[in-house]
């Protein structure tokens, strides 16, 4: 079985998919306005999907992930629950509408890019096959090096291994590359190979012991995302278990970062004996963050009528509800947290005492239910509710899609084709998690340092790494095809030498 990949989605199957949600919502006494505004939502979240390019380009990747982990697949589940869509929201109509108005200037922000978009991609496909095992090797030794050092050497923000830190993408470029050369070379029947393995067991190692969700999964979304952008054909046995893999990661692993991040051990060893101790008894670090979740965020946050474990966190309807019914009480809070964000893009060698305010945690205490001298704990938003936070619907329809045309036209031009771009690709795992939860400061991120961590991926993959891999492992086999032996023509007449040349 492959794996779709696509780069359009009939419109005919959005309205149909659109209009049975709706009316499954109606049956379930879901109020018509809401179901309405799901409607449209989906609608236009197909048509924005096939106008960017849909997996082909990374702005079609961002609105994917945006519209169905931030809002399609909480709408389903609770039709599959049989509960009103509307249900367990405190202004239920109002978070619609809001989620609604961003994806038709998410629709916008796509028309404009595309407008602004260059034609030939900057970086595009600077990798071959001839040198992509060795540029595959390269990014990973380099990768497992970084990675070492930032873990073992002590370092402060603002100095050169933290801006290192910021911009090492180097396991993730060597994963995708490995995965496309293993299925290049193979014809289709191998997608892992030994440098797939080591980078993305480093990145999931790396993952576990820093109490980082991003980190566990994003090997997962590299190789997927690579074997899906080759048409890779999948096994019954793969798909179970990678079904299987994710059940348990969102079941297990994710409480356990959540859990996790309440412990900061003082070496390296102590973080692994923890680390060790917590992985050893995962029922009781699930059941421990639940009850500590339920201590600490207020009742406004949950959507489902019973908890639904990993369902729960695949949706922002609820939080971001949450958010809106707080500004409709306060007020906006203005546009201090774009200002900032932009501000933080300054290297800190450049401004030592520039702010770093966490606005997740703000936006927590204001939502109620952290502790005054919480200063490290934060919910993650969708760019949509922290939009209309910000600036009500001004912030929906002007703040969000212009950083939204910065966003799509900057990578866009970077990556062009994502199938043929392995930079697009991983871009497209990035937005997996970005998107949906990011908020607007995520994107403000991804346009300073994520992209100058891409443009130093891609020119290292494409002139560097390939040179670093031959030393290491040698040059490229090179397989050439055999050609028959010339022979002599029988009964060929021989040519007679010139007069001149008789003598």
């Amino acid at each position: 079985m492959r794996l779709p990949f696509p780069v359009n989605i009939p419109i005919t199957r959005v309205v149909c998919f659109a209009a049975l949600l709706f009316g499954v919502q109606l049956l379930q006494k879901t109020s018509p306005e809401f179901a309405i505004c799901s409607f449209l939502f989906v609608v236009i979240a197909g048509i924005t999907f096939n106008l960017a390019g849909g997996f082909s380009r990374t702005s079609g990747a961002y609105v994917f992930f945006y519209s169905v982990l931030a809002v399609i697949v909480g709408l389903c589940w609770k039709a599959v629950l049989g509960e009103p869509a509307d249900s367990n929201l405190t202004t239920p109509i109002l978070t619609i509408r809001v989620f609604l108005g961003g994806i038709t200037a998410m629709l916008v922000a796509v028309i404009i890019s595309k407008k602004l978009t260059l034609r030939r991609p900057l970086l595009g496909s600077l990798v071959t096959d001839a040198n992509m095992q060795n540029a595959t090797v390269g990014c990973m030794v380099t990768g497992l090096v970084v990675n070492g050092i930032l873990s073992f050497v002590p370092h402060e923000g603002g100095s050169l291994l933290s801006a290192l830190a910021q911009i090492n993408r180097f396991l993730p470029m060597a994963l995708i590359l490995g995965v496309i050369h293993q299925i290049h070379r193979t014809g289709g029947k191998r997608s892992v190979s030994v440098p797939v393995l080591i980078s993305g067991g480093a990145m999931f190692l790396g993952g576990l012991l820093g109490f980082s969700k991003e980190g566990m999964f994003m090997p997962l979304a590299c190789w997927l995302v690579a074997a899906c952008s080759q048409h890779y054909r999948f096994s019954r046995l793969q798909l179970v278990g990678f079904a299987f893999l994710v059940v348990f990661m969102f079941r297990y692993l994710v409480p356990y970062s959540q859990y996790g991040r309440n412990y900061r051990a003082a070496t390296i060893s102590d973080q692994i004996q923890l680390s060790a101790d917590m992985l050893t008894d995962l029922e009781r670090v699930r059941s421990e963050d639940a009850q500590s979740s339920e201590d600490t965020y207020s009742e406004s946050t949950v959507y489902f009528n019973t908890p639904q474990g990993f369902m729960d966190r695949l949706q922002m309807i609820s939080v971001d509800d949450a958010l809106i019914d707080v500004t409709e009480k306060n007020g906006t809070f203005g546009l201090a947290p774009i200002i900032l964000g932009f501000e933080n893009l300054v290297p800190h060698v450049l401004w030592p005492t520039k702010p770093n305010v966490f606005f997740g945690n703000v936006y927590a205490h204001e939502v109620g239910g952290l502790p005054e001298d919480d200063s490290t704990t934060g919910i993650s938003f969708s760019p949509s509710g922290e939009a209309y936070h910000l600036k009500g619907w001004l912030g929906i329809f002007i703040v969000a899609p212009l950083l939204w045309i910065l966003l799509f036209t900057v990578f866009d031009s970077l990556c062009g084709d994502t199938r043929a771009s392995p930079w697009g690709l991983l871009m497209a795992a990035y937005f997996g998690h970005a998107a949906p939860e990011g908020m607007l400061g995520g994107i403000i991120y991804a346009l300073g340092y994520v992209n100058f961590g891409l443009i130093v991926a891609a020119l290292s993959a494409a002139y560097v790494m390939p040179i670093f891999g031959s030393l290491i492992k040698g040059p490229e086999q090179i397989r050439l095809r055999r050609i028959a032996p010339v022979r002599s023509v029988p009964r060929r007449s021989r040519v007679l030498p010139s007069d001149g040349m008789s003598s």
